[in-house]
């Protein structure tokens, strides 16, 4: 019997090129026909590899999750943005390979990075998703949070409504 391993942990710079490829994948997987193409693809490659080796040494906090040493998910987290919203922290993105959604590991790295954030000290959390992506909403809602806000995401000439779900402490 072969032990499959699953782990949460900081990425390293050495990461990078693993984590945009992840970032590519899922946000293709996430947005296509949601976002309009040209704007999803000027996103997707201002993130590139250099990109997340910088995003890997802060000042946010860049966590992986690997699944048999590799990488099948990432999520930035740090202080909330929103100065309205009383949470402190904030999960700014959250994103998993598509073969590795729906299995519980967006469940595991979501409870990793609640735990991230409240051993800084950081009381409650807020995350923004786009109202049309079904699953984030699903997701989060199925998490336990509360969509109390909203605001809107402009992406080339389209703007989409966003949701803010919240957690308390």
């Amino acid at each position: 019997m072969t032990t499959l391993s699953i782990d949460v942990r900081r990425a390293d710079p050495r990461d990078a090129r693993a984590i945009a490829g992840v970032h590519r994948t899922a946000w293709i997987s996430a947005y296509a026909g949601m976002i309009p193409h040209r704007a999803l693809v000027q996103m997707i490659e201002r993130r590139r590899e250099d990109w997340w080796r910088r995003a890997a040494r802060g000042p946010s906090t860049l966590l992986v999750v690997e699944v048999a040493d590799k990488i099948a998910g990432y999520a930035t987290i740090g202080l909330n943005r929103v100065r309205e919203l009383k949470q402190e922290g904030e999960i700014y993105e959250l994103y998993l390979l598509p073969e590795y959604q729906g299995i519980g590991l967006g469940s595991y790295l979501f409870r990793e990075c609640r735990a991230v954030l409240s051993g800084l000290g950081m009381q409650g959390l807020v995350v923004w998703c786009l109202e049309d992506n079904d699953n984030a909403v699903t997701f989060y809602r199925a998490m336990g949070g509360m969509d109390v806000a909203e605001g809107m995401e402009r992406f080339g000439e389209k703007s989409i409504k966003k949701l803010g779900f919240v957690w308390r402490s």
